[in-house]
């Protein structure tokens, strides 16, 4: 074989390796300019997206899962991928303050100058920890990422390639022409029996506040539009007067889209009601487990009485029969 044509041979292959995605990823310099692959890209197309239109992430400690998704042609979000994720630090909750070691929960909002190409955990974006909300209640903390590395003191951390992707995808998104997508980050999926697991938490009523927006999202399948007064998250909401809203302060007269805002009462009343039966069952468990573990605890108090009983009588009809009494 001719040495040109094996060279373009070989270039060809390494060209398609690149197009492809190359399984291996890009180590330094360029790391951030590596493509999507053409099966990630087709995976788009699919479902009636592309790399370029809007995306929206959304997080769950508990089951340690980051979602991807992106938007369609109708306009709304559909699931594009699930990633586990490689570790978080701390537990369920919010972060409150610098070097507590906790991964933040609430809404936040991505821009392109918070993607991080240099980063030291192979690639990385700031999801913009602390927010309004956060800064309302003095909440502290800097430099909070999803990144790669798999190490966590307080950022979500990803595996390099699952990072590569994912920020090839916000990069992708931006070249589109979205100026920033939604990062919302939840303790769990916000259900009435989850919440209800956590009757007791001091977290309870914060969780309750997520869970308007994530509800927001369930039924609109459109990232919802946050705000913060009163020192809580208010959605779909604007004021009547058309001044911002000031976080701390008590929330002023608010205007709502009518039609969603009914259907949101719904699914609240709803859910409370599946809330407090679920809560009601919980109790009676825990009720029912307590009861026979004291019953369990008597029983086993009085086979020990018995036959300590038992050993004493015994002890004595042998002491009766001895040939020296």
């Amino acid at each position: 074989m001719k040495p040109g044509l094996l060279l373009k041979i070989l270039g060809a292959v390494l060209l398609a390796g690149f197009l492809a995605g190359c399984t291996q990823l890009i180590e330094g310099a360029g790391r951030e300019s590596q493509p999507l692959s053409l099966q990630t890209v087709s995976e788009l197309n699919a479902m009636g997206s592309s790399p370029g239109a809007a995306m929206m992430v959304r997080i769950y400690k508990e089951s340690s899962e980051l979602e991807v998704w992106k938007r369609v042609a109708d306009g709304t979000f559909k699931l594009f991928k699930t990633y586990p994720i490689c570790t978080f630090s701390g537990k369920l909750g919010p972060k409150i303050f610098e070097g507590d070691r906790q991964s933040p929960e609430g809404f936040y909002t991505v821009t392109r100058g918070m993607l991080n190409p240099r980063s030291q955990l192979y690639l990385s974006f700031n999801i913009g920890f602390p927010n309004k909300f956060d800064r309302a209640y003095g909440r502290t903390g800097s430099n909070i990422m999803v990144h790669g590395a798999c190490s966590s003191r307080g950022c979500y951390a990803m595996t390099d390639k699952q990072v590569a992707e994912i920020y090839a995808l916000a990069r992708e998104s931006f070249n589109g022409g979205n100026r920033s997508f939604q990062v919302q980050i939840y303790p769990f999926r916000m259900t009435p029996e989850n919440l209800a697991r956590f009757y007791d938490s001091p977290n309870l009523a914060y969780w309750q506040n997520l869970k308007t927006g994530y509800d927001y999202f369930e039924l609109t399948k459109k990232p919802p539009i946050w705000d913060v007064c009163n020192k809580e998250y208010v959605f779909d909401a604007k004021s009547r007067s058309g001044q911002p809203l000031d976080a701390s302060a008590a929330c002023p007269p608010l205007v709502r889209n009518a039609g969603l805002l009914a259907q949101m009462k719904a699914r609240e009343s709803a859910d409370k009601a599946v809330f407090a039966v679920t809560v009601a069952s919980i109790k009676q468990s825990a009720a029912q487990k307590q009861m026979d573990a004291e019953r369990q605890a008597a029983n086993q108090q009085a086979l020990k009485e018995r036959r300590s009983e038992e050993r004493r009588v015994g002890k004595e009809c042998r002491s009766r029969l001895s040939p020296y009494h």
